[in-house]
């Protein structure tokens, strides 16, 4: 089937590219010139793993397509997916006016049938408003659809290649025939497609996301509990996630939650609440504990350091909101440097992936490391932001040489308790016993 993919971003590219890889020509089409040249010669602009490789072997065989002439695109595709960005505005709304500036577009070229796939993140009735506005400018069939992604980013071609479930959102007979040709693929393997009224399909994702979040902030702050009563929070989460009605995912205390979806999505959902006259009460809890969540350690640094940060050399692990991505968006990182800096510290991060794009927010305000030891050349403490793999194992003996002070405040959990213990260094995580040494 020949398929057009409105928007390259972390959905828009890995829908394409799984979409190929499943045997389809696909279309991906961007406004940005320079990253559509760049696709086409190669380049993934995002990191994520397993992408590369199957990026490339699509353009080589011929099923993966990029430009910037969307006329061009719809010309050559029955169905065109929208993944294009939903950001929240400043009282926390879904801003559509890029689903719907694209769907304007599509009513203008359109020459014959379609089916317009809803993939972006969009609030309750926005596949009603994408026909409607489509319906303005052209007289020709068309049926909207609405297909949301659950796609975790470090996983994201995993769980597009073998998803657990695919929900389709449709009132169309004939375009639920096209959505089950287009993830046949998955069916014949057992995956399911749930078939649900468009509103219903919208709402599954935004619920979905927001029950993580809540499961995630709820055990956030089991851990600050625990730290009250000398409970260990490892032990607790174990407990609880052996109980098959909880499941032990998303049971990991730390900094908080960020990334592209979890904020604005609970966001977004708190807004469609109020605009409905209701009240998301558990989820209003939820981001403001979150909100506090995230510097929750900048407090216990300054007790550490008796309350004065001035001229302390911070260093900092890790940068993305989460490992494997680049994403810095809504990062716990950038929250606790920003605050860490007000008051007074001095910053070196080390995260080769995410990098560039903090660079690109802050610029020289931090200093970056080459490597995660040399970060720590001559620190007052070390804090980790992020569970990259390569933070688990440390050579602690050289952490010792490199550091003016053997002091960690880990806001991950990365170490087992007996490790920082066994190399002498005070060790401060999150709902577990302080290691003072």
């Amino acid at each position: 089937m020949n398929i057009t993919i409105v928007g390259t971003g972390y959905v828009g590219l890995v829908t394409g590219t799984t979409l190929a890889e499943l045997g389809n020509s696909v279309y991906c089409v961007d406004i940005d010139e320079k990253k559509v040249e760049g696709m086409k010669n190669g380049v993934v602009p995002i990191y994520e793993p397993n992408l590369e490789e199957m990026f490339h072997r699509n353009i080589q065989s011929q099923r993966l397509f990029f430009t910037t002439n969307l006329k061009e695109a719809l010309d050559k595709s029955e169905v065109v997916y929208l993944a294009l960005p939903t950001p929240p505005g400043e009282d926390g709304s879904a801003d559509l006016s890029y689903v719907l500036g694209v769907a304007s577009d599509i009513g203008d070229l359109m020459t014959e049938y379609k089916v317009i796939v809803n993939k972006s993140t969009v609030p309750v009735g926005t596949a009603e408003k994408v026909t409607e506005v489509i319906s303005s400018r052209t007289d020709i069939a068309f049926d909207v659809v609405s297909n949301p992604e659950f796609l975790r980013e470090g996983f994201a071609v995993e769980d597009s290649m073998n998803p657990a479930r695919v929900v389709v959102g449709s009132s169309s007979e004939k375009a639920k025939e096209i959505m089950s040709k287009i993830y046949q693929p998955f069916t014949n393997t057992g995956i399911p497609i749930i078939f649900m009224d468009e509103k219903s399909s919208e709402l599954t994702k935004y619920a979905s996301n927001s029950f993580l979040a809540v499961k995630i902030t709820f055990m956030n702050e089991i851990a600050n509990y625990c730290e009250k009563v000398g409970a260990d929070v490892d032990k607790v989460r174990l407990g609880m996630g052996s109980d098959d009605r909880i499941g032990h995912r998303f049971l990991f205390p730390g900094i908080g939650y960020g990334g592209s979806c979890f904020p604005k999505d609970v966001k977004a959902l708190i807004k469609s609440g109020k605009q409905e006259d209701f009240n998301f009460q558990i989820l209003e809890a939820t981001e403001n504990v979150n909100v506090a969540q995230k510097v929750i350690l900048v407090s216990e640094i300054e007790k550490y350091f008796e309350g004065n940060l001035k001229g302390k050399k911070i260093a900092i692990w890790g940068l993305a909101f989460k490992a494997n991505t680049d994403d810095i968006r809504e990062a716990s990182s950038l929250d606790n440097i920003d605050l860490l800096l007000k008051k007074g510290a001095e910053i070196i991060a080390y995260d080769l992936v995410a990098e560039n794009n903090v660079r690109n927010i802050i610029g020289d305000q931090i200093q970056y490391a080459k490597t995660m030891y040399d970060a720590l050349e001559g620190a007052d403490a070390l804090f980790i932001a992020t569970e990259w793999p390569e933070f688990k194992n440390p050579n602690f003996e050289l952490m010792a040489k490199k550091m003016k002070s053997k002091v960690i405040f880990d806001g991950r959990n990365m170490f087992p308790l007996e490790v920082p213990k066994q190399n002498g260094f005070y060790y401060k995580s999150i709902g577990r016993q302080t290691i003072l040494n």
